[in-house]
């Protein structure tokens, strides 16, 4: 007797089809698993055969074989009991088999028969969508998640013996509504502040506003308890809110990580702020069994590396690929996967090793070697991706106690906002979503420039001995300045200030 279901499993961020197949013959008992599955796939066996017993059923005393297909690709998630108590109950004829038909089935088994929750549920929702199935069975808890997408209708179920019970009528006593997954929103990682809160540090302020406006990448460098910090976790309070396809690409990569909470849409932007002592695989992506790591995790958000300089070089050198590409290609012998990592990268560090070279407040305590050496644990091609540069003073105690409102982070997200809508506008055809995507190619079109601005550009080139690489970020940031200003064309005064932001790597030590 055969039973067929059908099933996914998660290949990246994506998922594709997986059949289940389960045949049952006679011979010597046995229950056999194949199709290239991992240990956590086979264990299933065990947890099958004491979920049908607990859950009320009969378990062949037969030759069973189970067929994962297609089986040149490796399946690794424990998410294939369900399927696989189906597939045996179908082809014991203990269940009809026509109650699997269009319908795609995922879930870990409890021995006492409970359908536990699994990870990746919103990517394979929006796998079977693409492949026109029109149901989706799921464990109850995971089902708020699938429902994100509208377009596929939703069974969820909390036991064995209730997806046997219940699968009639079309599975109608198991249809999850839409409107059941909008009962909350999902958070990232949080702690942010409010500039308003935020004294002095108008230079730095400004710059953190361009950066998020066009989505630049941010180099701040100052004395300890000059507001870095503070500065960067207040970021994501001026970033304009996600927009709903925004919300569903971060999304996805959480549920694959297992770090969605309440299975609910992410909303807010994701601010990741990871220790130095962080592993290459944790901040790429990658490992045993691969992930998104930190800077995908940072999609369409921010990410943060606090005292850069106490980052391993090796981890900073990784950070290369994403910045550039905006995204992480992870090859391994059975798979090359590839992971979004679109964010705005933020770095702070302190000046020197004691933190007080050129702070006019203290004294430095650093040799001339001593210093030297910090300095290269920077990389030229590295500091070469960063857009903006910001050097960052201690406050006054004037400007700690002055009792003057300070704008708040709303008044410049208001700003920033209008800002993207120009560049949404403007880019909507190439579909790319701000200034710092552009590539070359698209700053002869969208960043005309003036011969006043052309001479000023001309000079910085041959004075700050810029790249091409860098050259090219300067017009972007010049042409965010634009846009914040509501200008169409980039003028004179916007090139001098992204010039600002944009000083020769040794004026910083």
């Amino acid at each position: 007797m055969l039973a067929k279901v059908k099933s996914r499993t998660i290949l990246g961020i994506d998922s594709f089809p997986v059949e289940v197949e389960v045949d049952i013959s006679k011979g010597l008992p046995a229950f056999e698993l194949v199709g290239f599955a991992h240990s956590t796939v086979k264990e299933s066996r065990e947890r099958v055969r004491a979920a049908i017993k607990n859950s009320g059923f009969e378990f062949p005393n037969r030759r069973i074989i189970v067929n994962l297909a297609p089986a040149d690709v490796k399946k690794e998630a424990p998410l294939f009991d369900l399927p696989i108590a189906l597939g045996i109950l179908a082809a014991t004829e203990q269940m009809e088999k026509a109650k699997l038909e269009g319908l795609i089935v995922i879930g870990e088994l409890s021995l006492d028969g409970r359908v536990k929750p699994v990870k990746g549920v919103l990517p394979i929702a929006l796998g079977a969508l693409e492949d026109s199935r029109d149901r989706l069975l799921v464990p109850r808890d995971n089902s708020q998640e699938a429902v994100l997408v509208k377009k596929i209708e939703v069974l969820a179920a909390g036991t064995l013996q209730e997806v046997v019970g219940l699968l009639t009528d079309n599975g109608a006593a198991l249809r999850v509504e839409f409107k059941e997954a909008l009962g909350g929103q999902g958070n990232t990682e949080e702690s942010v502040f409010d500039y308003a809160e935020v004294k002095g540090q108008e230079h730095a302020k400004r710059a953190l506003e361009i950066a998020a406006a066009g989505g630049h990448n941010v180099f701040m460098v100052g004395p300890p308890g000059s507001g870095k910090t503070m500065l960067a976790r207040g970021f994501p309070s001026i970033l304009p809110e996600m927009t709903f396809e925004e919300s569903l690409e971060v999304t996805r990569i959480y549920s694959i990580s297992g770090y969605l909470k309440d299975n609910l849409l992410i909303k807010r932007r994701p601010f990741r702020s990871p220790h130095h002592t962080i592993s290459n695989a944790a901040l790429i992506g990658g490992g045993r069994f691969p992930k998104p790591g930190e800077v995908s995790l940072a999609h369409h958000g921010v990410l943060f590396l606090d005292e850069l300089t106490e980052f391993r070089k090796e981890a900073l050198e990784l950070l290369r690929q994403p910045l550039e590409e905006g995204e992480v290609t992870i090859s391994r012998m059975n798979a090359t996967l590839t992971y979004p990592a679109r964010f705005t990268f933020i770095s702070s560090m302190n000046p020197c090793p004691c933190g007080y070279y050129n702070d006019p407040h203290r004294e430095c305590r650093c040799s001339h070697l001593e210093l030297k050496r910090y300095q290269k644990k920077l990389s030229g091609p590295l500091m070469d991706r960063m857009d903006l540069y910001i050097q960052v003073f201690r406050p006054s105690y004037e400007e700690l106690t002055e009792s003057r409102v300070v704008e708040s982070s709303e008044d410049i997200r208001d700003r920033v906002t209008l800002a993207r809508e120009i560049q949404n506008k403007r880019f909507k055809e190439i579909g790319i979503y701000y200034n710092s995507q552009m590539k070359a190619v698209h700053l002869k079109k969208y960043c005309a420039l003036d011969n006043i601005s052309q001479k000023l550009l001309k000079n910085a080139f041959q004075s700050f001995k810029l790249s091409g690489r860098a050259y090219h970020r300067l017009v972007k940031v010049a042409r965010t300045i634009a846009d914040l200003e509501g200008c169409e064309k980039i003028q004179p005064e916007h090139v001098g200030e992204a010039l600002q932001y944009r000083p020769v790597d040794k004026c910083l030590w």
